[in-house]
Parts: structure tokens; sequence; C-alpha cells
């Protein structure tokens, strides 16, 4: 028998609970850079990578320009970054990036021009823009991260069934097996009836041809009576040998049956055991698909 996937036996659904969603939310800050402060935003991103993040945060920054971010005492700093979202004209980003227990905060300052920031004294639709732009950008960090958790808990979904259908199969092999034996029961018995009709008859052949060959003199005709017993001796050996295979392949075929009776109710087993799995695993991947959905809403 084919040996089922440890899967079945060790099973582990996730029964990590999902940790509490918080929205994300945008708020008016400031930023340290060097020994000042610039007027700013910031933004909360739960449970994300800090490295992963950053180098997006970096990669988006950078995109569509040739500027480069310059980093020092995690302070992050782009001149002419090209921004549609937060304003036609490129921009300058001042920026850092904090690692909180499983969060991170990105505070962010926008200087469209020198010395001039986007904050609440600068325009309510400049600092609109910009909370927007930001908020986007934390929310696809986040959306990204539960799609990720979801991928992984559907991998598992998908295992399990996969284990299902395996036993599926397997069950059913069991029955075709067990179909087949009996049919080859059937058939090897009516071949046992024909033989020992045909064994009868030559048996019954064979004393008579010895009584014959009993009041024989010595002569050419005893011999081809002697070779003609002889002839129906093999005969004999012949339907003897077919009946003693057509039982070996009944014992055979009964062993089989046996077999596979006894794996049926084993293999229900496991596939109730499986599917109560898929469905716990079911509603964990349930739970991570509407995570998705409501961080879209945020």
């Amino acid at each position: 028998m084919k040996s089922i996937s440890t899967l079945v036996f060790l099973v582990f659904i996730s029964s990590i609970g999902i940790k509490a969603q918080k929205p994300v939310l945008v708020s008016e800050d400031s930023l340290k850079i060097g020994k000042g402060r610039l007027p700013g935003l910031s933004v909360i991103i739960p449970e994300v990578n800090y490295e992963k993040t950053l180098k997006i945060w970096i990669r988006e920054l950078e995109s569509g320009t040739k500027s480069k971010i310059v980093t020092e005492n995690n302070e992050m700093s782009i001149f002419g970054a090209k921004i549609k979202e937060v304003s036609p004209n490129p921009v300058n980003v001042y920026s850092k990036m904090t690692n909180l227990d499983s969060a991170l905060k990105l505070n962010v300052s926008f200087e469209v021009k020198k010395d001039q920031y986007i904050e609440r004294a600068s325009g309510e639709t400049d600092l609109i823009k910009a909370k927007n732009y930001l908020k986007e950008f934390a929310k696809n960090q986040y959306i990204n991260l539960a799609k990720d958790q979801a991928d992984v808990e559907d991998k598992k979904l998908r295992d399990l069934q996969r284990e299902l259908s395996s036993l599926e199969k397997e069950k059913s092999r069991f029955q075709k097996s067990i179909q087949s034996e009996n049919t080859s029961i059937v058939t090897e018995k009516d071949n046992i009836a024909i033989q020992n009709n045909e064994l009868a008859s030559v048996s019954a052949e064979i004393i008579e041809q010895n009584k014959q060959l009993g009041s024989m003199e010595e002569g050419t005709t005893k011999k081809e009576k002697t070779d003609y017993i002889n002839g129906l001796e093999k005969r004999r050996k012949k339907v003897q040998s077919s009946i003693e295979s057509s039982e070996n392949r009944i014992n055979k075929a009964n062993n089989e049956i046996d077999k596979a009776n006894a794996e049926i109710p084993r293999n229900d087993k496991m596939q109730e055991q499986v599917n109560e799995n898929i469905e716990k695993q079911q509603a964990v991947y349930q739970k991570f698909e509407d995570k998705i959905k409501n961080i879209k809403t945020y």
C-alpha cells in the first residue's frame, strides 16, 4: 500500500490567531532631521517587516528620478523626487522609518520649495494629497503582508485537499481491487468445475484402460495401450495442476480482498480526519481573506 503523507497523521492547523487588526492612520507629526525638526506626517504600518518595507520605500522615492536616497543616522533624504500624487513638481522628501513592536512607524516631511513644507498651514488640499499618498503606501504594504499570510494558509489548505484526493483515489483502488478479485474467483471456480469434470473423465478412462492392459499379452498392441495410458496420466497431471493453480489464485484473491476490506475502514477514518482539518483550515484561510478586505477599507 502506498504510504500516506505525514500530513494526514501530523496535520498542523495554524492555531496562531490573526493579530488584532489596527487601522492605517496618518497623523500630522514632525520629523527630527539633524538638530532641527520639520513639519510632516507619520503613519503606523502594522506587522510588516522593517527591512523589506524600507527597501520598498527607498525604491518608491527613487522611482522616475536619477536622484538617490541619502541616509545618515537612519534619517533619509532625497532631492527632486517625482511623486505626482503629492505634487506635479519634484519635491524634496525627508523621512525616517522606526521599527516598533509588531509594527513600524514612517515619518515623512515633503518640501515643495525651499523651507516650504506640506502642512496644515500650507493648505488643506496639499495636506490631504500627502496624507492620501502616505496612507496608500502604508495600506499597500499591509495588504501585501496579509496576502503573503493568506498564501501560506492557502498552501496548507491545498495540501490537505490533495491529501484527501489521494485518499479518495486509494479507496477507489481498494474497491476496484475487490471487484476484480471477486471476478477472478468466479472465473477460477468455473475453471475448477470444468477441470474436475475432466479429471473424473480421465481418471475413469485410465481405470478402464488399465483393466484392458492387464488382459493383454506382450506385443505391439500392448505397448500402444501402455503409451496411451501414459498420455492419459499426463492429461490427468495437467488437469490436477490446473485445479491447484486455480485454488492458489482463489486463495490469493481472498487474501487481497481481506486486505482491501481491512484498509477501507482505516481509509474512511483518515478521510474523515482530513475533512475536519480542511474545514478548520478553510476557516483560518477565510480569516486572512477577510483581513485583506478589511485593510482595503481603511
